[in-house]
């Protein structure tokens, strides 16, 4: 008989046990996708910390402006994915697949998004977006210039590094909790 990995090398509270708000949201979550995304579960165990990431989180991944909600996703799986975070390059690579209506886009971002089935824009978005993960000290106003060249904004550059940056922290966040992605999310939009 094989047993399920746990979802966290940390405790991981009960959802009755938590704080009234934390487990209102987590429920309207599971209520919408049927099933708890276990980085709820696991990020619940410090409280102030969850309301403090979901917040950001939130503010970068759900806002209106110029980044579609499927780029938005591209960001973080493409970022992900170099960080090795397997919790959220699976996760929000159903997120995406769901958000691009495409079932391959995920998968293709995920592995190079430089030969991905996605505009020149985007390859552009992503290339800043990498660079910003893995080399930020590098950026300068040519990669500004570039992004500009292909239609984004400041405002957009900002949105790009923003939700590089918060996402480098998720995933160091995940690997060091051993965060295991929920089973639902590798069938999700395919």
């Amino acid at each position: 008989m094989t047993t399920q990995a746990p979802i966290s090398r940390f405790p991981v509270p009960e959802v009755a046990d938590l704080p009234e708000d934390i487990r209102d949201r987590i429920l309207a979550v599971q209520e919408k996708s049927g099933f708890i995304p276990n980085v709820f579960l696991a990020l619940a165990h410090r409280p102030d910390e969850f309301r403090a990431f979901f917040a950001y989180h939130d503010a970068l991944m759900e806002k209106d402006g110029n980044l579609t909600k499927a780029e938005r996703e591209m960001i973080v799986v493409a970022t992900s994915n170099l960080n090795q975070c397997q919790y959220c390059v699976v996760a929000h690579g159903a997120i995406l697949r769901i958000r691009a209506r495409n079932p391959l886009v995920a998968d293709q971002v995920a592995v190079n998004y430089r030969k991905a089935d996605i505009t020149d824009r985007q390859k552009a978005m992503l290339d800043f977006a990498v660079k910003v993960s893995q080399r930020a000290y590098e950026v300068g106003e040519s990669d500004l210039d570039s992004l500009k060249a292909h239609g984004f904004t400041e405002e957009d550059a900002w949105d790009i590094a923003a939700i590089s940056a918060f996402f480098g922290l998720s995933n160091r966040l995940a690997n060091a909790t051993s965060m295991r992605a929920n089973d639902e999310f590798y069938a999700m939009g395919r």
